[in-house]
């Protein structure tokens, strides 16, 4: 899958019980997953990328859209200046780093990047 600036690249989801939730989608929608450790595991086959992240609290907002950008800093700055929030400020994960923020409404979405 090609990965283009300030495009829609991934979803994540909160989920309680990784092992259910993995094989609810099997199931179903013959969705596959790839576990990255005891609390998150990425899915494919479903037409979009996505993953679920174990969540042991009360899910309200279950969806985390995320974006790409090649220049995290670069965009992070730019959302700032539109009054976008940081709400969790650039940290590593296998396969990249990201951040996320809130904007003006205060929707929180993510950004990621391989760089």
């Amino acid at each position: 899958m090609n990965k283009l600036d300030n495009q829609i690249n991934y979803v994540e989801f909160k989920a309680k019980n990784l092992e259910e939730i993995k094989r609810f989608y099997t199931k179903i929608f013959n969705w596959t997953f790839t576990d990255y450790g005891p609390t998150y595991t990425a899915f494919s086959e479903s037409g979009l990328l996505g993953g679920f992240e174990k969540n042991d609290g009360d899910i309200v907002n279950g969806a985390l859209i995320v974006l790409y950008h090649e220049d995290l800093n670069f965009i992070k700055n730019k959302i700032l200046q539109y009054d976008g929030i940081i709400t969790k400020d650039i940290f590593s994960f296998p396969g990249g780093r990201r951040f996320h923020f809130k904007d003006p409404s205060g929707n929180e979405l993510a950004i990621w990047s391989d760089k």
